[in-house]
C-alpha cells in the first residue's frame, strides 16, 4: 500500500519535493492532498502536480484522514506552529530542514512527537543520498583509516532573497547554508558532541550572519573546520581526511551525485525530474521520501539516520554558533 502524503505550503521547495515523489514508484508514494494559506495556490499547485485534494488551511490537511505523513515546507520560524498541529492531529511528518529556529523550539516539537507517538524526521536530504551512504559504510569499514580532519565549504550569492536576508524570515547563512557543513561533520564523527567550537565571521545589516568560519575540536586530537556564506560562491566541496587516505564529496555536497576515495572517482546519477526543478538535483529528495517510508513500515518513530537526538545536536551547535557570531531572533527573546 501506497505512502499517502499531504503537502504543507505550495512554495519552491514543496514543488521540488512533490517532483522527486513522482521518480519513486506510484504503488509506494502518492501525494494525496495539498493545503495554503490561500486556497488558490493550492488549487493550482494541485493541478500542476495533478493532487486530488486541495485545502485553504493547514487545519483542513490536519484533519484529512486520508494522510500518514504530511510533509511541511514553509518557512522555518513557521515550523514550530505547523509541526505541533500535525502531530497533535496523529499526523506523522517530514520537516524540513531546520527543524526549527532554536533548541527551546526543537525541543517542543521532539516532547510532542514523543507525546503524540507520531513520527518525527528533520529532513536533511543530503544524509540519505546514495554519496552518503556510501561515506558511513567506507568509515564503518575504516578505508581510509582514523578520521583526523573535516573541512566543507557551502556558499551561493543569494543576498537578492528576503529569506536569506530578513531576521524575521528566519534569514541567515548558517540555518540555509551552514548547517549542511555542520550535519556532514557530525554524521562523519557520528553524533559526537565536539569538546570546543569557535565561530567567526560578519553579518548583515539586518543581523544575520552572511559569512563564518566554524572550527570544531573533537576528542582524541580530531578537528573539523567549515565555512559558509550567502554573498559568494566557495569550491562547495567536502573532504575527509583520514590516516590511511581520504574521502573528496566534489562541489555540490549537499546534493552529491559523485564520490572520489583515494583518488577513485564514482558517479551516483539522479533521475531525470518530470517538471523544472528550483533547486540543484531536487529530485534528491525522493531519498528521505523512501526513509520515511520504510521507518513507517517498520513502526519507528524516528529515522537512524537523521534521529531526534541528531536534530537536537544540530540546533544546539547551531545556536552556538549564531551566539559567537551575535545573531539573535526573536524567538530567542520568547
Amino acid at each position: 500500500m501506497a505512502t499517502r502524503w499531504g503537502i504543507c505550503s505550495t512554495g519552491k521547495i514543496s514543488h521540488d519535493f512533490t517532483v522527486a515523489l513522482k521518480t519513486l514508484p506510484a504503488e509506494d508514494h502518492q501525494a494525496v492532498a495539498v493545503a495554503a494559506r490561500k486556497l488558490e495556490d493550492a488549487q493550482e499547485f494541485s493541478r500542476k502536480h495533478n493532487i486530488s485534494k486541495a485545502y485553504g488551511s493547514y487545519e483542513e490537511l490536519a484533519r484529512d484522514p486520508d494522510v500518514d505523513v504530511v510533509y511541511i515546507g514553509n518557512i522555518h520560524p513557521h515550523h514550530l506552529k505547523a509541526c505541533l498541529l500535525f502531530m497533535n492531529a496523529k499526523k506523522n511528518v517530514l520537516c524540513e530542514k531546520p527543524l526549527a529556529m532554536n533548541t527551546k523550539e526543537v525541543k517542543e516539537i521532539l516532547d510532542s512527537a514523543k507525546r503524540n507517538q507520531v513520527f518525527l524526521m528533520e529532513a536533511v536530504w543530503t544524509r540519505f543520498f546514495p554519496v552518503s551512504e556510501e561515506v558511513r559504510k567506507l568509515l564503518a569499514q575504516r578505508e581510509i583509516g582514523e578520521v583526523k580532519m573535516i573541512r566543507s565549504e557551502f556558499g551561493i550569492p543569494l543576498l537578492h532573497r528576503p529569506r536569506l536576508v530578513e531576521k524575521e524570515l528566519g534569514g541567515g547563512a548558517l540555518l540555509s547554508l551552514g548547517m549542511y557543513c555542520l550535519q556532514f561533520v557530525c554524521m562523519v564523527y557520528n553524533g559526537e558532541r565536539p569538546e570546543s567550537i569557535q565561530a567567526t565571521g560578519v553579518c548583515l545589516d539586518t543581523g544575520v550572519d552572511e559569512t563564518v568560519i566554524v572550527t570544531l575540536k573533537f576528542s582524541e586530537k580530531r578537528m573539523a573546520v567549515f565555512t559558509y556564506s550567502s554573498s559568494m560562491k566557495l569550491p562547495n566541496d567536502a573532504i575527509i581526511v583520514g590516516t590511511k587516505g581520504t574521502i573528496q564529496i566534489p562541489s555540490w555536497m549537499w546534493c552529491p551525485t559523485s564520490l572520489i576515495v583515494n583518488g577513485k572517482e564514482t558517479q551516483y546519477p539522479l533521475p531525470e525530474p518530470c517538471l523544472p526543478l528550483n533547486f540543484h538535483n531536487g529530485t534528491g529528495m525522493r531519498y528521505e521520501a523512501e526513509e520515511v517510508r520504510q521507518c513507517l513500515l517498520k513502526g519507528l518513530k524516528e529515522s537512524p539516520v537523521m534521529s531526534h537526538s541528531d536534530s537536537l545536536l544540530l540546533i544546539e551547535l547551531e545556536d552556538e554558533i549564531r551566539r559567537q557570531v551575535g545573531v539573535v531572533y526573536s524567538q530567542d527573546c520568547l
